[in-house]
């Protein structure tokens, strides 16, 4: 749309690149063109405003197939005017001067037309197909009869308008139509979704056997091996009571083999001691034997000696010599009394 602003009695019109503008003057073309830029005055100019750019028209219709039944199509047709001269010939494109604003609706009148020329072809081929075939591979057709006949329509050719594409986006039955194709589709997805369900749990099912079998081959596993361990506990016991016994047995043989030994050798000992000491009280015995006799034998000599010193003596030097060696053996004497009759009597012996 034109941009349209005011300035005392004249009026300043402003295009966009996208649209075709024309001024007409008293029936005369003063200018015409896209981004167009002037000033005029609003009560002698006439002025049309056709847009070239692209533009897509959606299409939303019903049709009946082979079988008699309703699927409704849509469609996009994107048209452009590729002779805006011709199209504002034909079609009102004028636009109020003092505002800027289309004073109809030609782009709906466009859209009417497109339409209209777009359905019939589409009508045709649908008609006589099945629902099914309609459903499946019917777009491909569709949407070629449709290019054509909006390519070779001269109503378009003579109001300028090109068509760029026709497009069919789908084709699509009623609710109750389409949920009733939808069941055997729907039921063998729920059968394929059961089977997978089922294949699912029977799968976990075999997936808890198994872990509830490796659960027990542990627990069976782990009980061996406690009853291992137990034995092999039960074993090094067993082990170390023997160990110890035997080491006692080595220390009690060994300490009854040195008791044995040192009984043996204090039995030696002992009787190398008895044979020793035998043997020294022997010596001594003989020694103090040979002493005694040989005291003897001197003592004997002593006594011969004397015995031959006294033999020559006459008896009153004996008797002396006696008393003298008895007076030697008594004990001490300190005072001694001799009564006249005593000595008298002891003078009388030895007289005699």
């Amino acid at each position: 749309m034109a941009d349209v602003t005011r300035r005392l009695h004249l009026r300043h019109l402003r295009g966009a690149p996208t649209s075709w503008i024309s001024h007409t003057v008293k029936g005369r073309p003063k200018r015409a063109g896209t981004g167009l830029s002037f000033w005029y005055r609003p009560l002698t100019a006439v002025l049309s405003e056709v847009p070239v750019d692209d533009r897509e028209l959606p299409l939303l219709f019903h049709a009946r197939t082979g079988d008699f039944a309703d699927v409704t199509v849509q469609a996009t047709v994107t048209y452009r005017f590729s002779d805006p001269a011709a199209a504002s010939g034909r079609l009102d494109f004028s636009i109020d001067p003092f505002t800027g604003k289309w004073r109809g609706q030609p782009l709906d009148q466009v859209a009417t037309l497109l339409a209209e020329l777009a359905q019939q072809p589409a009508l045709d081929v649908l008609a006589r197909v099945p629902l099914g075939e309609a459903l499946t591979s019917g777009i491909a057709p569709v949407r070629q009869s449709v290019a054509d006949a909006l390519a070779g329509d001269p109503r378009l050719t003579e109001t300028g308008v090109s068509v760029v594409s026709a497009r069919v986006v789908a084709i699509r039955p009623e609710p109750d139509m389409e949920r009733a194709l939808q069941t055997p589709t729907r039921e063998q997805v729920q059968q394929e979704a059961d089977r997978a369900t089922y294949a699912r749990r029977a799968h976990a099912v075999q997936q808890e056997r198994q872990i509830a079998e490796n659960e027990l081959q542990s627990k069976i596993e782990l009980a061996r091996r406690q009853q291992e361990l137990v034995e092999q506990h039960g074993a090094n016991t067993r082990r170390e009571a023997e160990l110890d016994a035997e080491t006692q047995l080595v220390a009690a043989k060994a300490d009854a083999d040195r008791k044995e030994i040192a009984s043996i050798a204090a039995g030696e000992r002992t009787r190398r001691g008895a044979v020793t000491e035998a043997e020294a009280t022997r010596a001594r015995d003989e020694a103090r034997a040979a002493g005694a006799r040989i005291v003897g034998l001197a003592e004997a000599e002593a006594e011969a000696a004397r015995l031959a010193a006294y033999r020559d003596l006459p008896p009153a030097v004996l008797q002396a010599l006696a008393l003298k060696e008895l007076a030697g053996h008594l004990p001490a004497v300190n005072e001694l009394t001799i009564t006249p009759d005593v000595l008298t009597k002891l003078v009388g012996r030895l007289g005699q």
